[in-house]
């Protein structure tokens, strides 16, 4: 029985296991719907429907540059050990070099773009769903950025991605990249930090240099000071640079130096800002004796 378009969609509606899974249990059950979703029950469980509810905090950072072109991607999963998954690493680094090529508009048009692998497609999000079902184990494409123009990467393993927009020298370019990595500032310039972090930060110098019981005037110098010093800690261009040979350069003069000029940074860092599940190993074994116990 020849399988059409329809039947596929079909039975994708009812199970959503990806495209190509549907398609090959329909050729297997000759057609027949019933069959070939029950065929897909036991081949894929509700694995991707199980998981799609689960927290997923760990995974990579992945970065592609090709001539012009750039695309820094976070992909997450629920476990560290899938983040080092082969499967798991193929699909990240091909998001990658799709938003670097593509520059799509946001996740849903990510995972609407042609991608095949595993046996699993057509489409970057059919992976993502097929592979759920395969490992068993959430995954999830959480932010990305598309760069054109002079762009240097670099990516500190896994957990750490960089992207730096620059024009001049691109060796100082990637050693700026690895600094961000590395010293994490928040801004190219003290004059760009936010206003809610120095207002903070503010905050906490003036109940500091309260306690110390000096005149007002003191005290004002002393939160000015802390302040100012913040933005120098958090300022790209004020950082003293990682591989300083003298320890005291600071990354504005050393592109300076190159005659560099970085424009814009980006940094992604794995999980940064989920809220992680924290099992409690005891309690849920005390909640299944309690069950057990009220079951007998």
């Amino acid at each position: 029985m020849a399988i059409t378009a329809s039947m596929v969609a079909e039975l994708r509606a009812k199970t959503d296991a990806p495209m190509m899974e549907c398609k090959k249990a329909l050729t297997e059950a000759d057609g027949d719907m019933a069959k070939a979703e029950e065929l897909l029950r036991v081949k894929l469980g509700t694995k991707a429907g199980k998981a799609a509810s689960r927290v997923t905090a760990e995974g990579v950072v992945t970065a592609f540059i090709d001539g012009g072109k750039g695309g820094l991607i976070e992909v997450n999963s629920e476990t560290d050990f899938v983040s080092k998954n082969d499967s798991f690493l193929a699909m990240a680094n091909a998001a990658a070099k799709l938003v670097a090529e593509n520059n799509p508009a946001d996740l849903e048009a990510l995972g609407a773009m042609a991608y095949e692998q595993d046996g699993f497609g057509p489409t970057l999000e059919d992976v993502r769903k097929g592979l759920i079902g395969k490992i068993g184990e959430n995954m999830s494409f959480r932010r990305f950025k598309a760069f054109n123009g002079s762009v240097a990467a670099y990516v500190h393993g896994t957990r750490i991605g960089v992207v730096v927009e620059f024009e001049g020298d691109a060796a100082a370019a990637k050693d700026v990249a690895m600094h961000v990595a590395a010293m994490k500032p928040v801004a190219l310039t003290s004059a760009d930090v936010p206003a809610d972090l120095i207002a903070k930060e503010r905050a906490v110098a003036e109940a500091k240099a309260a306690e110390s019981g000096k005149p007002a005037d003191i005290v004002a110098k002393m939160v000015d000071g802390s302040v100012q010093k913040f933005l120098k800690e958090v300022s790209l261009a004020d950082q003293v640079f990682v591989k300083a040979a003298d320890g005291k350069q600071t990354v504005a003069q050393m592109l300076k130096a190159a005659n560099t000029t970085v424009k814009a940074f980006t940094m992604f860092v794995v999980g940064e800002g989920i809220e992680k599940k924290t099992d409690d190993f005891a309690a849920e074994v005390a909640a299944q004796v309690a069950a057990a116990k009220a079951g007998a």
